[in-house]
C-alpha cells in the first residue's frame, strides 16, 4: 500500500476489552511528514454509551459525566477514516487500539477493518527489538530518550500522540531535516572526513557470570508493563 504520511495515533477506552463491550471514548493522531511533526491533528471525544471501569478512569480521568454529551462513534466515523485513510498508522501496542477500532467499525456496519485503509506499524514491538529487556511503555522511552513529559499527569490520546511521534522520530534515527542557515553561518567552507582514518571499533562481550547475572535480573523483575498501559 502506497503511504502519503505517517499519523501516530492512540486511543482511550472505557476498558480493556472489547469484547466484554468496552469503547473508544477518545481518538488523538498527530500528521508527521518528512520526518516532522506538523501542526495537522484529530482529536474526538466519543460518548462510548457504556460504563467507564474505574481502572480505566484512573488512567485518562474520562468519566461517563463529561463523556454524556460527546457524539457517539457513528457520527464521526467518516471523518476519522477520511483523516487516516491511506497512511502509515503508528500506534504503541497497535493491537489493542487496532481491535477497539475494528470493534467499532463493526457497530458501525462497516465492511471494512483499519488495516485495510492504512499500514500498521507497532511501535511498542519495534522499541521491544530495540531495547530488549527494558521498561518500553512511553514514560520509560521519554526517559530513555530524554524527551520531556512533565505536564503528562493523565493519560490523554492527543498528548500520548505527540509525545509518540517524538519517541518514534528518536527510535528511528532522530530528525533528519538540518538547518541550513546556521550551519552555513557556522560554517563557510565544506568539510570532509576521512572514514577510513577512523579508529577501529572495540567490541565488547558479556562474559558467563554476566549473562547469568542478567538473565535473573529479567527473571525478578520482568520487562512487562501494566496491560491497561501497553498502548501508553
Amino acid at each position: 500500500m502506497q503511504t502519503s504520511k505517517l499519523i501516530m495515533l492512540d486511543t482511550e477506552t472505557t476498558g480493556l476489552r472489547p469484547q466484554d463491550g468496552h469503547r473508544i471514548i477518545e481518538i488523538g493522531a498527530v500528521v508527521v511528514m518528512n520526518r516532522e511533526i506538523t501542526n495537522e491533528h484529530y482529536h474526538q471525544y466519543i460518548n462510548p454509551q457504556f460504563a467507564v471501569d474505574a481502572e480505566a478512569l484512573a488512567v485518562h480521568g474520562l468519566s461517563n459525566e463529561f463523556l454524556s454529551d460527546k457524539p457517539l462513534f457513528s457520527r464521526v466515523v467518516d471523518e476519522f477514516i477520511e483523516f487516516v485513510k491511506g497512511s502509515e498508522l503508528v500506534i504503541h501496542n497497535a493491537a489493542f487500539d487496532v481491535g477497539f477500532i475494528n470493534h467499532e467499525l463493526n457497530l458501525c456496519g462497516k465492511d471494512f477493518e483499519i488495516e485495510d485503509l492504512c499500514k500498521i506499524t507497532d511501535s511498542l514491538d519495534f522499541a521491544k527489538r530495540k531495547h530488549p529487556g527494558a521498561k518500553n511503555n512511553l514514560d520509560a522511552l521519554c526517559k530513555r530518550y530524554g524527551i520531556g513529559n512533565e505536564h503528562r499527569t493523565l493519560h490523554g490520546a492527543l498528548l500520548d500522540s505527540e509525545i509518540l511521534a517524538q519517541v518514534y522520530l528518536a527510535m528511528t534515527g532522530g530528525q533528519t531535516k538540518l538547518n541550513l542557515e546556521n550551519n552555513q553561518s557556522q560554517n563557510s567552507q565544506s568539510q570532509t572526513f576521512n572514514l577510513d582514518a577512523l579508529p577501529e571499533l572495540i567490541k565488547v562481550s558479556a562474559n558467563q557470570e554476566e549473562l547469568e547475572q542478567h538473565q535473573a535480573w529479567l527473571e525478578k523483575h520482568g520487562s512487562e508493563d501494566n496491560p491497561f498501559l501497553w498502548n501508553q
